[in-house]
């Protein structure tokens, strides 16, 4: 049974969590709610290694993205993304205060890095200065809002599974 358990923690786990994610992306869902951040900082957290935490994210959007297609954004969203693994690794407990905490600072950071692509790389829609960039931030307002609610909820989503799992004592963890 312990041979099991380890399994799941290093090689079951993430393989899983790469498939659903690529899944999520392929699925009809409002723009910009997407579980990504909240995985990101969530692997990050659990994983406690930078490299395994950025392949489950990284990997999971590359696959969606073989699906769904390339585009002029993708450096931007996978530096956004890597940086809320940062953050996930930053975190300590995983309670709510640092779930609230790294919910906002990840998509922060996802809203000002990759609207900073949009004003960088779509041509004539924006123009190149400090106007035509504080222009890109405004126009994404509205998306803002699903990245933020989508990323609380899922992180409070994984926190209640994460504590489910512990308890059932299906995940060993020394946090």
């Amino acid at each position: 049974m312990n041979k099991f358990k380890e399994n799941i923690n290093s090689f079951i786990l993430p393989i899983a969590i790469i498939l659903a994610l690529s899944l999520t992306r392929l699925i009809p869902h409002p723009w910009n709610f997407s579980p990504m951040l909240a995985v990101g900082v969530f692997s990050g957290f659990y994983f406690r290694q930078l490299y395994l935490s950025l392949f489950v994210v990284i990997f999971s959007m590359f696959i969606g993205d073989l699906f769904l297609g390339f585009h002029s954004l993708m450096f931007f969203t996978y530096v956004a993304l890597a940086i809320a693994v940062l953050i996930g690794l930053c975190v300590k407990h995983f309670k709510f205060t640092e779930i609230l905490y790294s919910g906002l600072a990840s998509s922060v950071c996802f809203f000002i890095i990759t609207n900073f692509g949009a004003w960088l790389t779509h041509g004539e829609m924006y123009a190149k200065n400090f106007s035509g960039l504080m222009q890109s931030y405004v126009m994404a307002i509205p998306f803002f809002q699903n990245t933020l609610i989508s990323t609380f909820l899922y992180l409070l989503l994984f926190k209640l599974l994460f504590d489910l799992a512990v308890k059932k004592k299906i995940f060993k963890t020394s946090f």
